[in-house]
This record gives structure tokens, C-alpha cells and sequence, in this order.
């Protein structure tokens, strides 16, 4: 099957399956960033697996061109499925695909997709490419852009032992004084998540930085700390 035959019949199913009815709340959830057509995830990924039945689209090597027509259509579900996509295809990226990922990163940025190409995708690159690691994690953190520095603090979220707390810990102190939310609650996802690793570092950490409040307060939730 071709690429122009992938791309319409992607459309085709997702919009045969649009709900109205669910598309206003599902946007209002988002605070009516984005466009939605109503396929809740259960249902899209189900739709995933058939187009991938009738086209092999899973299976085939990765579609840089697939990956920016799903990003280039307003609905964000078709978003979701290219975030999908890359999460399964990570494994087999080069570490030159780390561009098209800050592209996508920064591009119809909200949560939703940058927390899923961080961890899932970024963190992997890195992880495959120890090389890129400090190189684009430096550059994503010096951009200026909120969305790529919160990759920067959450890419090693599911790193446990491989994290590397002197990078960790640089990113922390750079960026704690931003005032800015989506960057301060980063923050404390990173040190709640890595304080199930070594909750020790974590509370010696606490004890001695000045960190914003939400930022204490979501790193210190499992832990006794005060």
C-alpha cells in the first residue's frame, strides 16, 4: 500500500468513528488547545490496529512522512496515533530523528503528546545514543521553549538506577526559578519519580535547594519530608 493510500485511509476510519458528542469535552479537557473528533484512547488504538491490519504500517520501517501528515491534520487524535507510533517504532530510530522529535515537541505543544515523546521517545534515543544525551538534553534545556526544557527534566522518568543525578540535579537547579507551571511540576515529577529509586538523594536534595512549592510538594507526596 502506498503512502498517499496509508494517509487516506488513516482519515477515512478516524473520521467514519468521529463522536460529536464527545469531541466538545474531550477539547475542553485540553483547555480547547486542539480540535478532537471523539475517539476516546480505547477506541483509537483499536483503530490503530486495523489500519495497521490492512496496511502493515507497524510493521514496515518508520515513516518520517506518515509521522508529519498524522502531525499536520488538526484533530489531535491524529497526534495521539503518531506519538504511538513513534513510541513503537523508538527502538529502531537513528539518533538523527532526535530533530524531527523537537520539531513535533514544539509544534501544537500541550502535555499530552510532549510527556509521551519525552519519556517514551526521547528518553529511548538517549538511552540508545549515550552521544546525543548531554548534547540535545543541553540544547533542549538552553532553547528558551518550556515544552523542550520539560522534556529535558522528565526524558530519564523511567531511567530508576541508569539516572544520571548530576544532570538530573543541573536541570533542577538551572530551571527553579522559572515561576513557570508546567516547568516547576516537572520538576517534582522527576524527583518523586526517581525517589523510588533512591528516595535518600531525593530528600538530601530537598534539603538542601530552595525549590518552588508545587515543586516540593510533588516531589515530596510518598515521602516524609517537612
Amino acid at each position: 500500500m502506498s503512502q498517499t493510500q496509508l494517509f487516506q485511509l488513516t482519515v477515512n476510519i478516524f473520521s467514519a468513528n468521529a463522536d460529536p458528542d464527545l469531541s466538545k469535552p474531550m477539547a475542553a479537557y485540553m483547555r480547547d488547545q486542539f480540535p478532537f473528533l471523539g475517539i476516546k484512547t480505547q477506541k483509537r488504538r483499536q483503530l490503530q490496529r486495523e489500519i495497521d491490519k490492512k496496511t502493515g504500517c507497524m510493521k514496515e520501517p518508520f515513516s518520517e512522512e506518515f509521522v508529519r501528515f498524522l502531525w499536520g491534520l488538526p484533530e489531535r487524535e491524529y497526534q495521539y496515533f503518531a506519538v504511538d507510533y513513534l513510541t513503537r517504532k523508538s527502538k529502531t530510530l537513528s539518533q538523527n530523528h532526535i530533530a524531527l522529535v523537537e520539531e513535533l515537541i514544539a509544534e501544537k505543544s500541550w502535555w499530552d503528546t510532549v510527556d509521551a515523546l519525552a519519556t517514551k521517545v526521547v528518553g529511548t534515543l538517549c538511552m540508545k545514543y549515550p552521544e546525543i544525551r548531554h548534547k540535545e538534553i543541553q540544547h533542549f534545556s538552553e532553547s528558551g521553549n518550556i515544552w523542550l526544557i520539560r522534556t529535558a527534566i522528565l526524558f530519564q522518568l523511567k531511567y530508576k538506577d541508569k539516572t544520571d543525578t548530576k544532570l538530573l540535579s543541573e536541570l533542577i537547579q538551572r530551571h527553579s526559578e522559572t515561576g513557570e507551571f508546567f516547568i516547576d511540576k516537572a520538576l517534582g515529577w522527576a524527583l518523586r519519580e526517581y525517589a523510588k529509586t533512591d528516595a535518600k538523594w531525593v530528600l538530601d536534595f530537598l534539603n538542601t535547594h530552595t525549590l518552588a512549592p508545587l515543586t516540593v510538594r510533588e516531589a515530596a507526596k510518598h515521602l516524609k519530608y517537612g
